[in-house]
């Protein structure tokens, strides 16, 4: 698998804000937070919220989904897995676009997800296809190109979004 050592937290900060989106629901996370999260915190034109739980920011994306602004919740995988069943229920089963930028904690760099010596990430993307989620993975520079249009998807059609970091993201 490419690797690609660039910093990527400016560019996913980019294609989020040119997704249109100006809230982010976030929970601390080791992969995203040194390059997606702090500087989320420190930017004026993103209102960031932070959470207690991950099923909060669910919650919290699907109310804003209604007044019809848009918001992406940023969490670790295993966060992910805590809050399947309010994804489940209101992303998939109402069907409102909560778009979701998911770090993969213990992804190792040399070989996709799917092949993972770490269960808990080689899991996510058969639970996510089982749940009819749509997702993109996020390596390189070349990847962040896939987020904005998929944000636009997911709320074209209103239905969930993963956006998998494989790998630590830096400033």
């Amino acid at each position: 698998m490419e690797t690609d050592d660039t910093p990527l937290g400016g560019e996913i900060i980019d294609a989020i804000k040119a997704a249109g989106v100006r809230h982010v629901a976030a929970l601390p996370d080791i992969v995203t937070s040194g390059g997606i999260l702090r500087p989320l915190s420190e930017d004026p034109d993103i209102r960031l919220i932070r959470l207690c739980k991950e099923d909060e920011g669910v919650s919290i994306c699907a109310g804003l989904s209604y007044c019809e602004k848009r918001a992406v919740l940023l969490m670790q995988q295993t966060g992910l897995m805590d809050s399947l069943n309010s994804v489940r229920a209101t992303g998939v089963e109402y069907g409102l676009p909560i778009c979701m930028v998911v770090g993969l904690l213990g992804k190792e760099p040399d070989r996709p997800a799917s092949e993972s010596e770490n269960y808990g990430v080689r899991i996510i993307e058969p639970v996510l296809d089982a749940m009819g989620i749509d997702r993109i993975g996020i390596e390189t520079s070349s990847d962040v190109a896939l987020l904005a249009p998929a944000i636009d998807r997911a709320y074209a059609e209103s239905r969930p979004l993963v956006a998998l970091i494989g790998r630590r993201i830096e400033r």
